[in-house]
Protein backbone atom coordinates (compact mmCIF):
# COMPACT_ATOMS: atom_id res chain seq x y z
CA UNK A 1 0.00 0.00 0.00
CA UNK A 2 2.87 2.24 0.52
CA UNK A 3 4.10 2.30 -2.93
CA UNK A 4 0.59 3.54 -4.21
CA UNK A 5 0.40 6.84 -5.54
CA UNK A 6 -1.56 8.90 -3.56
CA UNK A 7 -4.35 11.24 -4.25
CA UNK A 8 -4.40 14.11 -2.70
CA UNK A 9 -0.53 15.31 -2.16
CA UNK A 10 0.73 12.52 0.11
CA UNK A 11 -0.07 12.09 3.52
CA UNK A 12 0.59 15.12 6.09
CA UNK A 13 1.03 12.80 9.16
CA UNK A 14 2.61 10.38 10.77
CA UNK A 15 1.64 8.64 13.89
CA UNK A 16 0.44 5.18 15.35
CA UNK A 17 -2.48 2.67 14.64
CA UNK A 18 -4.29 0.12 17.08
CA UNK A 19 -1.87 1.18 19.84
CA UNK A 20 -5.21 -0.47 22.05
CA UNK A 21 -8.43 -2.62 20.14
CA UNK A 22 -10.28 0.36 21.62
CA UNK A 23 -8.65 2.51 18.61
CA UNK A 24 -9.73 0.46 16.13
CA UNK A 25 -13.64 0.29 16.19
CA UNK A 26 -15.75 -1.27 13.71
CA UNK A 27 -19.85 -1.78 13.81
CA UNK A 28 -21.03 -3.37 11.01
CA UNK A 29 -24.36 -2.62 9.34
CA UNK A 30 -26.31 -5.40 7.52
CA UNK A 31 -29.08 -2.71 6.34
CA UNK A 32 -31.53 -5.23 7.65
CA UNK A 33 -33.34 -6.69 11.08
CA UNK A 34 -34.15 -10.48 11.68
CA UNK A 35 -37.59 -11.44 11.11
CA UNK A 36 -38.00 -12.95 14.45
CA UNK A 37 -39.01 -16.46 13.41
CA UNK A 38 -36.93 -19.71 11.60
CA UNK A 39 -33.71 -21.78 11.88
CA UNK A 40 -31.31 -19.41 11.94
CA UNK A 41 -30.03 -17.32 15.00
CA UNK A 42 -29.08 -13.88 14.51
CA UNK A 43 -26.14 -13.28 17.27
CA UNK A 44 -24.55 -9.63 17.79
CA UNK A 45 -21.35 -10.31 18.59
CA UNK A 46 -19.03 -7.78 20.04
CA UNK A 47 -15.46 -9.27 20.01
CA UNK A 48 -12.10 -7.86 21.24
CA UNK A 49 -8.68 -8.45 19.96
CA UNK A 50 -10.44 -11.94 18.29
CA UNK A 51 -10.04 -13.58 14.76
CA UNK A 52 -13.77 -13.81 13.25
CA UNK A 53 -13.35 -17.39 12.12
CA UNK A 54 -12.20 -18.51 15.83
CA UNK A 55 -15.39 -16.41 17.12
CA UNK A 56 -17.69 -18.48 14.67
CA UNK A 57 -16.02 -21.60 16.13
CA UNK A 58 -16.87 -21.34 19.68
CA UNK A 59 -20.20 -20.45 18.59
CA UNK A 60 -20.71 -23.59 17.28
CA UNK A 61 -19.00 -25.66 20.08
CA UNK A 62 -21.37 -23.72 22.39
CA UNK A 63 -24.32 -24.72 20.02
CA UNK A 64 -23.06 -28.25 19.66
CA UNK A 65 -23.63 -27.61 16.05
CA UNK A 66 -20.93 -28.60 12.89
CA UNK A 67 -18.64 -25.11 12.27
CA UNK A 68 -20.04 -25.09 8.96
CA UNK A 69 -23.66 -24.16 10.77
CA UNK A 70 -22.63 -20.50 11.44
CA UNK A 71 -22.03 -17.92 9.55
CA UNK A 72 -21.10 -14.23 9.02
CA UNK A 73 -21.72 -11.30 6.88
CA UNK A 74 -17.51 -10.39 6.28
CA UNK A 75 -14.17 -10.79 8.37
CA UNK A 76 -13.59 -7.77 10.63
CA UNK A 77 -10.18 -7.23 12.17
CA UNK A 78 -8.37 -8.79 14.77
CA UNK A 79 -7.02 -6.05 16.17
CA UNK A 80 -9.82 -3.98 17.07
CA UNK A 81 -13.65 -3.46 19.24
CA UNK A 82 -15.67 -5.05 16.50
CA UNK A 83 -19.65 -5.72 16.42
CA UNK A 84 -21.19 -7.73 13.96
CA UNK A 85 -23.98 -10.70 13.07
CA UNK A 86 -22.91 -13.97 13.40
CA UNK A 87 -26.07 -16.84 12.08
CA UNK A 88 -26.10 -19.96 13.73
CA UNK A 89 -28.12 -22.77 12.23
CA UNK A 90 -30.64 -24.83 14.48
CA UNK A 91 -32.25 -27.18 12.63
CA UNK A 92 -35.96 -28.63 13.56
CA UNK A 93 -36.56 -28.85 17.42
CA UNK A 94 -32.55 -28.60 18.25
CA UNK A 95 -33.33 -26.45 21.16
CA UNK A 96 -31.57 -22.72 21.25
CA UNK A 97 -29.23 -22.57 24.09
CA UNK A 98 -28.54 -20.15 26.71
CA UNK A 99 -26.64 -17.23 24.76
CA UNK A 100 -25.65 -15.13 28.22
CA UNK A 101 -23.90 -18.27 29.64
CA UNK A 102 -21.27 -18.14 27.05
CA UNK A 103 -18.20 -16.12 29.00
CA UNK A 104 -14.99 -15.71 27.29
CA UNK A 105 -12.56 -13.10 27.49
CA UNK A 106 -12.43 -12.07 23.98
CA UNK A 107 -15.72 -11.69 22.41
CA UNK A 108 -19.48 -11.64 24.17
CA UNK A 109 -22.86 -12.04 22.27
CA UNK A 110 -24.96 -8.84 22.64
CA UNK A 111 -28.48 -9.99 20.99
CA UNK A 112 -29.69 -12.99 19.35
CA UNK A 113 -33.05 -12.89 17.11
CA UNK A 114 -34.52 -15.63 14.99
CA UNK A 115 -33.94 -15.60 10.96
CA UNK A 116 -35.43 -17.24 7.96
CA UNK A 117 -32.21 -17.22 6.23
CA UNK A 118 -28.72 -18.24 6.89
CA UNK A 119 -26.41 -15.11 6.67
CA UNK A 120 -24.55 -15.16 3.67
CA UNK A 121 -20.86 -13.51 2.67
CA UNK A 122 -21.36 -10.16 1.65
CA UNK A 123 -24.80 -9.59 2.86
CA UNK A 124 -24.25 -5.97 4.50
CA UNK A 125 -24.53 -2.91 3.76
CA UNK A 126 -21.32 -1.16 5.12
CA UNK A 127 -19.19 -0.66 8.47
CA UNK A 128 -18.93 2.22 10.64
CA UNK A 129 -15.62 2.91 12.22
CA UNK A 130 -14.39 4.95 15.21
CA UNK A 131 -10.57 4.90 14.69
CA UNK A 132 -7.48 7.00 16.95
CA UNK A 133 -4.28 7.82 15.90
CA UNK A 134 -1.94 8.17 18.77
CA UNK A 135 1.52 10.19 18.69
CA UNK A 136 0.77 11.57 15.59
CA UNK A 137 3.39 14.38 14.12
CA UNK A 138 3.30 16.27 10.85
CA UNK A 139 1.88 19.46 9.78
CA UNK A 140 -1.36 19.84 11.28
CA UNK A 141 -2.68 22.80 9.12
CA UNK A 142 -2.74 20.51 6.18
CA UNK A 143 -5.01 18.38 7.94
CA UNK A 144 -8.18 20.45 7.46
CA UNK A 145 -7.24 20.83 3.31
CA UNK A 146 -7.02 17.06 3.22
CA UNK A 147 -9.92 16.66 5.29
CA UNK A 148 -12.26 18.71 3.20
CA UNK A 149 -10.54 17.02 -0.26
CA UNK A 150 -11.47 13.57 0.88
CA UNK A 151 -14.66 14.79 1.83
CA UNK A 152 -15.32 16.69 -1.07
CA UNK A 153 -13.97 13.94 -3.71
CA UNK A 154 -13.61 10.73 -1.67
CA UNK A 155 -10.07 8.61 -2.13
CA UNK A 156 -8.98 5.84 -4.39
CA UNK A 157 -10.96 2.79 -3.60
CA UNK A 158 -7.85 0.63 -3.02
CA UNK A 159 -7.88 -3.09 -1.47
CA UNK A 160 -6.26 -2.58 1.61
CA UNK A 161 -3.89 -4.37 3.27
CA UNK A 162 -5.78 -7.16 4.77
CA UNK A 163 -6.41 -8.40 1.01
CA UNK A 164 -2.52 -9.11 0.79
CA UNK A 165 -1.57 -11.06 4.00
CA UNK A 166 1.37 -10.23 5.88
CA UNK A 167 4.12 -8.83 3.91
CA UNK A 168 1.99 -9.27 0.62
CA UNK A 169 2.96 -12.70 0.58
CA UNK A 170 -0.42 -14.02 -0.89
CA UNK A 171 0.23 -12.72 -4.60
CA UNK A 172 3.61 -14.58 -4.94
CA UNK A 173 1.28 -17.69 -3.28
CA UNK A 174 -0.93 -17.21 -5.67
CA UNK A 175 1.23 -17.44 -8.76
CA UNK A 176 2.65 -20.63 -6.80
CA UNK A 177 -1.01 -21.96 -6.77
CA UNK A 178 -1.47 -20.90 -10.50
CA UNK A 179 1.58 -22.69 -11.53
CA UNK A 180 0.87 -25.99 -9.72
CA UNK A 181 1.12 -25.82 -6.44
CA UNK A 182 -1.71 -27.42 -4.33
CA UNK A 183 -3.00 -25.53 -1.16
CA UNK A 184 -5.44 -25.80 1.07
CA UNK A 185 -9.03 -25.52 -0.24
CA UNK A 186 -9.76 -22.58 2.39
CA UNK A 187 -7.31 -20.70 1.12
CA UNK A 188 -8.14 -20.87 -2.30
CA UNK A 189 -10.62 -18.46 -2.23
CA UNK A 190 -8.24 -16.01 -0.63
CA UNK A 191 -5.28 -16.21 -3.08
CA UNK A 192 -7.84 -15.57 -5.82
CA UNK A 193 -9.39 -12.21 -4.09
CA UNK A 194 -5.56 -11.13 -3.59
CA UNK A 195 -4.32 -11.62 -7.62
CA UNK A 196 -7.78 -9.88 -8.47
CA UNK A 197 -7.48 -7.45 -5.77
CA UNK A 198 -3.46 -6.80 -7.22
CA UNK A 199 -4.50 -6.46 -10.39
CA UNK A 200 -7.45 -4.29 -9.46
CA UNK A 201 -5.00 -2.13 -7.39
CA UNK A 202 -2.66 -1.85 -10.62
CA UNK A 203 -5.17 -0.16 -12.93
CA UNK A 204 -6.21 2.06 -10.44
CA UNK A 205 -2.62 3.64 -9.40
CA UNK A 206 -2.40 4.16 -12.95
CA UNK A 207 -5.09 6.04 -13.39
CA UNK A 208 -4.44 8.23 -9.87
CA UNK A 209 -0.80 8.19 -11.55
CA UNK A 210 -2.23 10.20 -14.45
CA UNK A 211 -4.75 12.17 -12.51
CA UNK A 212 -7.76 10.10 -14.79
CA UNK A 213 -9.33 8.19 -11.54
CA UNK A 214 -12.22 10.96 -11.02
CA UNK A 215 -12.11 12.31 -14.86
CA UNK A 216 -14.30 10.37 -17.18
CA UNK A 217 -12.44 8.70 -20.11
CA UNK A 218 -13.55 7.43 -23.64
CA UNK A 219 -14.95 3.62 -22.85
CA UNK A 220 -16.05 4.33 -19.22
CA UNK A 221 -17.62 1.48 -17.26
CA UNK A 222 -20.27 3.33 -14.51
CA UNK A 223 -21.50 1.91 -11.96
CA UNK A 224 -24.51 3.26 -10.08
CA UNK A 225 -24.02 4.86 -6.43
CA UNK A 226 -24.73 1.99 -3.72
CA UNK A 227 -25.17 -0.41 -6.05
CA UNK A 228 -23.51 -2.94 -8.11
CA UNK A 229 -25.11 -2.11 -10.88
CA UNK A 230 -23.00 -1.26 -14.37
CA UNK A 231 -24.01 0.03 -17.64
CA UNK A 232 -21.99 1.46 -20.17
CA UNK A 233 -19.50 1.93 -22.16
CA UNK A 234 -21.36 5.29 -23.88
CA UNK A 235 -20.68 7.95 -25.68
CA UNK A 236 -20.21 10.84 -22.98
CA UNK A 237 -23.52 13.21 -22.90
CA UNK A 238 -24.27 16.29 -20.39
CA UNK A 239 -26.56 13.84 -18.84
CA UNK A 240 -23.84 11.44 -17.77
CA UNK A 241 -22.03 14.33 -16.99
CA UNK A 242 -24.25 15.56 -14.65
CA UNK A 243 -25.03 12.07 -12.60
CA UNK A 244 -21.19 12.13 -12.68
CA UNK A 245 -20.77 15.62 -11.26
CA UNK A 246 -23.89 14.46 -8.76
CA UNK A 247 -21.66 11.30 -7.25
CA UNK A 248 -25.21 9.35 -9.37
CA UNK A 249 -22.58 7.60 -10.61
CA UNK A 250 -18.73 6.56 -10.67
CA UNK A 251 -15.89 5.01 -13.02
CA UNK A 252 -15.42 1.27 -12.62
CA UNK A 253 -12.20 -0.76 -12.95
CA UNK A 254 -11.86 -4.58 -14.00
CA UNK A 255 -11.86 -7.56 -11.28
CA UNK A 256 -10.39 -10.16 -13.65
CA UNK A 257 -11.77 -12.96 -14.53
CA UNK A 258 -12.81 -15.01 -17.96
CA UNK A 259 -14.82 -12.97 -20.85
CA UNK A 260 -14.37 -9.77 -22.77
CA UNK A 261 -13.12 -6.66 -21.33
CA UNK A 262 -16.12 -4.75 -20.58
CA UNK A 263 -14.66 -1.34 -21.41
CA UNK A 264 -13.61 0.37 -24.33
CA UNK A 265 -10.73 2.83 -26.13
CA UNK A 266 -8.96 4.95 -23.27
CA UNK A 267 -10.03 2.79 -20.34
CA UNK A 268 -9.52 -0.40 -22.27
CA UNK A 269 -5.90 0.82 -23.02
CA UNK A 270 -5.00 1.61 -19.73
CA UNK A 271 -6.90 -1.93 -18.04
CA UNK A 272 -5.31 -3.77 -20.86
CA UNK A 273 -1.77 -2.53 -20.55
CA UNK A 274 -1.44 -2.79 -16.25
CA UNK A 275 -2.36 -6.53 -17.03
CA UNK A 276 -0.50 -7.25 -19.20
CA UNK A 277 2.17 -6.78 -17.08
CA UNK A 278 0.84 -9.77 -14.27
CA UNK A 279 -0.30 -12.30 -17.79
CA UNK A 280 0.47 -14.58 -15.36
CA UNK A 281 -2.12 -13.89 -12.77
CA UNK A 282 -4.67 -12.80 -15.03
CA UNK A 283 -3.95 -16.32 -16.69
CA UNK A 284 -4.58 -18.22 -13.37
CA UNK A 285 -7.90 -15.68 -12.70
CA UNK A 286 -9.09 -17.13 -15.88
CA UNK A 287 -8.31 -20.40 -15.75
CA UNK A 288 -9.57 -20.89 -11.93
CA UNK A 289 -13.26 -19.88 -13.93
CA UNK A 290 -13.66 -16.13 -12.50
CA UNK A 291 -15.79 -13.95 -14.69
CA UNK A 292 -14.99 -10.22 -15.32
CA UNK A 293 -16.59 -8.01 -13.21
CA UNK A 294 -16.30 -4.33 -12.03
CA UNK A 295 -15.28 -2.51 -8.69
CA UNK A 296 -15.83 1.45 -8.20
CA UNK A 297 -12.91 3.83 -8.67
CA UNK A 298 -14.05 6.35 -5.72
CA UNK A 299 -14.78 5.46 -2.26
CA UNK A 300 -16.26 8.47 -1.24
CA UNK A 301 -16.43 8.05 2.81
CA UNK A 302 -19.50 8.87 4.59
CA UNK A 303 -19.94 11.41 7.98
CA UNK A 304 -16.48 12.02 7.66
CA UNK A 305 -15.12 13.80 10.99
CA UNK A 306 -12.24 14.53 12.42
CA UNK A 307 -11.71 15.68 15.89
CA UNK A 308 -8.42 16.23 17.89
CA UNK A 309 -8.68 14.57 21.30
CA UNK A 310 -5.07 15.87 22.58
CA UNK A 311 -1.92 17.54 20.87
CA UNK A 312 -0.84 14.19 20.06
CA UNK A 313 -4.25 12.31 19.35
CA UNK A 314 -6.27 11.77 16.13
CA UNK A 315 -9.93 10.58 16.04
CA UNK A 316 -11.79 9.80 12.96
CA UNK A 317 -15.67 8.93 12.26
CA UNK A 318 -16.69 7.46 9.03
CA UNK A 319 -19.14 4.70 7.46
CA UNK A 320 -17.97 2.86 4.53
CA UNK A 321 -20.05 0.46 2.17
CA UNK A 322 -19.26 -3.38 1.90
CA UNK A 323 -16.07 -4.31 0.35
CA UNK A 324 -14.57 -1.14 1.24
CA UNK A 325 -11.55 -0.60 3.63
CA UNK A 326 -10.93 1.79 6.07
CA UNK A 327 -7.13 1.93 5.48
CA UNK A 328 -7.52 3.16 2.07
CA UNK A 329 -9.15 6.23 3.86
CA UNK A 330 -6.29 6.93 6.25
CA UNK A 331 -3.67 6.47 4.17
CA UNK A 332 -4.09 9.99 2.58
CA UNK A 333 -4.38 11.43 5.99
CA UNK A 334 -1.64 9.87 8.33
CA UNK A 335 1.43 7.21 7.53
CA UNK A 336 1.19 4.63 10.34
CA UNK A 337 2.89 2.09 12.03
CA UNK A 338 1.70 -1.11 14.63
CA UNK A 339 3.08 -0.88 18.30
CA UNK A 340 6.57 -2.50 18.77
CA UNK A 341 4.90 -4.98 20.39
CA UNK A 342 3.08 -6.19 17.63
CA UNK A 343 5.39 -6.37 15.13
CA UNK A 344 6.12 -9.90 14.79
CA UNK A 345 2.40 -10.64 15.84
CA UNK A 346 0.07 -12.15 13.06
CA UNK A 347 -2.96 -10.36 12.22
Amino acid sequence: MTSLPFAHGGAPLTGMLRTTPEDFVVDEELGFVADGAGEHVFLRVEKRGANTDFVAQELARHAGVAAEAVSYAGLKDRHAVTRQTFSVHLPGKKPEPDWSALAHAEFRVLSAARHGRKLKRGALKGNTFSIVLRDVVGDRDAVGVCVAAIAAAGVPNYFGEQRFGRGGANVARALAMFAGRRVPRHERSLLLSSARSHLFNGVLAARVEGGTWRTPLAGEVWMLAGTHSIFGPEAMTPELQRRFADGDIGPTGPLWGRGALRSGDEVAAIETAIVALHAALAAGLEAAGLNQERRALVLHPQEFTVRWLSDRDLRLDFSLPAGAYATTVLRELCTWHAPASRANEPD
